[in-house]
């Protein structure tokens, strides 16, 4: 419970911060808390047979664990004396007068132990069990856990405490967290020692008056007094004085702070349904006032001095130090407790194990780089557990990549942040980018196979047509007597078809005709040599030398004049081929044709 009211004095001071806040810190947990908070939700008979509170502890752990939490369960001990009122009405183990009557004798006794056999006894095994088998060790406390957690936090060996006890600001904590919610959007609700500080100018020491006045677990309080007039009275005397006056003059510094008949009422009040009833009848009133001074006194010792472990005792280091994560021990606890097989235990927990990791690694770098020792992946003692990237992925709206892992329990793969990968290792997702770039080329070249057989068929093509063409015209170049319209009826014949068969085709062909026309010109040229040297027998050595003539004329100009030659000469020769051997040729190069042409399709 804590201190009545307190809460709602703090609700100023709350902050509800995403759950990602909690990476990478060290937590303790009041482990009693979390178990009533999770007994809550299932209450049936058959939410408690299947043990819903214990699956909904795996899951916090789990998502805890993947934010590389580290996380330590602490444990009530025995009951303080001080307390033990307060835990038997709350049991209803004894009457108010049996009640009475031990509260005062609370000098005689110094703590109880606990029922060990209750049913809420065994849920603490069971998730002490659960804990373990996931590394987390729980440190049992000599007396209240949340006084134990706060400890901790006070000596700053952990960053922060889950607890619902309100009173465990009074112990000396600093950072409190009081509710979790997973899922989507999970989020923490926080209080911070320094918030309250600041916004409310409450300390330590206020808030032990706070209880004093308004009532709790170690004391009933001033009965009549809400919450708003006790923070006016603590407020007026301020953090540093309020104890000592309150230590020194018990009542009479709130009668003083209230008004004597104002006060008188308020204890009338009280005196019905306070531990000290019997007391307050005595006919001198001082006594009443030295009796409740001094119960001032204990509940204030209480708060600044509880029975807790050492922060450097060997108990405290034991649990502070990391413990593996025992794969076969968790697989036999979930089989027990939820009878889920191996396959099920692991899909829950091995990413999880596997981002805490990743998480490990991250830090690893960050410090090393903060250090100024920047190191290449693969020169790291500490191997980066990320195999290679598959592909990117998005959740929630959220960027994710899917991963493969090493040597992670049997774990293939799962998806991490995008975030966190880019942290721990950017030289992953350079490799994926490349792998990803490559691929896309090579699947553009794959989508056009055609295009390389087409290129060679196309060289193979080249070849044989001018092979074949060229040995037509040389064979017409060297008789002089082609007909010229029986030529360009040839190659009229073979355009058409190579058009027919190939656009490219066509091209190549005109390349033929070229190559073609200028070796006829080169057959004429050469003739028209011979020609002039038959005619000219003497060369007079002492005539000046020929004017060169220019050959700044076109080359369609050139071949024009070619083709004209070629027709003059043809017109004048009869020993030519025939028209049945030129059908002949023709008919032979369309069939070539036709076999090239299903080649290439």
């Amino acid at each position: 419970m804590g201190v009545k009211h307190l809460w709602d004095i703090l609700e100023s001071c709350k902050k509800t911060v995403p759950l990602h806040h909690l990476q990478n810190k060290r937590l303790c947990i009041d482990l009693s808390c979390w178990m009533v908070q999770l007994q809550k939700v299932s209450k049936s008979h058959s939410c408690l047979k299947e043990k819903v509170y214990l699956r909904g502890l795996f899951h916090r752990i789990r998502a805890l664990i993947a934010l590389n939490c580290s996380l330590i369960f602490v444990t009530d001990g025995s009951i303080p004396a001080i307390k033990l009122s307060t835990y038997r009405r709350r049991l209803n183990l004894n009457s108010g007068k049996e009640v009475a009557q031990n509260e005062s004798n609370l000098q005689n006794i110094s703590s109880l132990r606990r029922n060990m056999g209750s049913e809420f006894s065994c849920m603490i095994k069971e998730a002490k069990a659960l804990g373990s088998a996931l590394g987390i060790l729980c440190l049992n406390g000599i007396e209240e856990a949340e006084a134990q957690c706060a400890l901790l936090n006070y000596e700053l060996l952990c960053d922060g405490c889950f607890s619902s006890d309100s009173d465990i600001f009074l112990f000396g904590a600093r950072t409190v967290y009081r509710d979790i919610c997973l899922g989507d959007g999970g989020y923490v609700v926080c209080y911070e020692m320094a918030d309250i500080e600041r916004q409310l100018g409450f300390g330590r020491d206020s808030l032990i008056a706070l209880a004093l006045l308004l009532g709790s677990d170690y004391y009933q309080g001033v009965y009549g007094l809400g919450p708003e007039s006790a923070c006016q009275i603590v407020k007026s005397s301020g953090d540093k004085f309020v104890l000592q006056k309150m230590a020194s003059e018990g009542l009479h510094f709130v009668k003083k702070m209230k008004g004597g008949k104002k006060l008188g009422k308020v204890l009338k009040s009280h005196n019905k349904e306070n531990i000290l009833a019997h007391n307050m009848k005595v006919k001198n009133g001082d006594e009443t006032h030295s009796q409740r001074d001094d119960d001032f006194l204990q509940v204030i010792n209480a708060y600044m001095k509880p029975k807790c472990h050492l922060a450097d005792s060997d108990t405290v280091q034991r649990a502070l130090a990391h413990y593996p994560f025992q794969h076969g021990k968790l697989q036999q606890t979930c089989a027990e407790f939820f009878q889920w097989p191996p396959e099920k235990t692991d899909e829950y927990i091995l990413p999880k194990i596997a981002e805490r990791d990743l998480r490990r690694f991250a830090n690893l770098r960050l410090t090393s780089s903060e250090l100024g020792v920047q190191l290449p992946l693969h020169e790291i003692p500490v191997k980066c557990p990320v195999s290679e990237i598959i592909k990117r992925r998005k959740v929630q709206g959220r960027e994710y990549y899917e991963v493969s892992w090493k040597e992670m329990h049997g774990l293939k793969t799962s998806i991490v942040p995008a975030n966190l990968l880019e942290s721990a290792c950017p030289e992953k997702i350079s490799e994926f980018e490349e792998r990803k770039a490559l691929g896309k080329k090579q699947n553009i070249q794959k989508r056009r196979p055609k295009k390389t057989e087409t290129t060679s068929s196309v060289a193979e093509l080249d070849l044989k047509l001018k092979n074949l063409l060229l040995d037509i015209n040389l064979q017409d170049c060297a008789a002089h007597s082609a007909s010229g319209s029986s030529g360009q009826v040839l190659r009229d014949t073979a355009a058409s078809s190579m058009a027919e068969a190939d656009p490219i085709s066509k091209d190549l062909l005109h390349d033929v005709e070229l190559v073609t026309w200028n070796q006829s010109n080169s057959n004429i040229s050469s003739n028209e040599a011979d020609s002039g040297t038959a005619e000219s027998e003497v060369i007079d050595l002492l005539s000046p030398s020929p004017v060169k003539q220019s050959h700044t004329s076109s080359k369609c100009q050139q071949l024009s004049d070619q083709r004209t030659e070629v027709i003059n000469l043809s017109d004048s020769e009869d020993e030519m081929l025939s028209d049945s051997e030129h059908e002949s040729k023709a008919k032979e190069l369309r069939l070539f044709l036709a076999s090239i042409r299903n080649d290439i399709y």
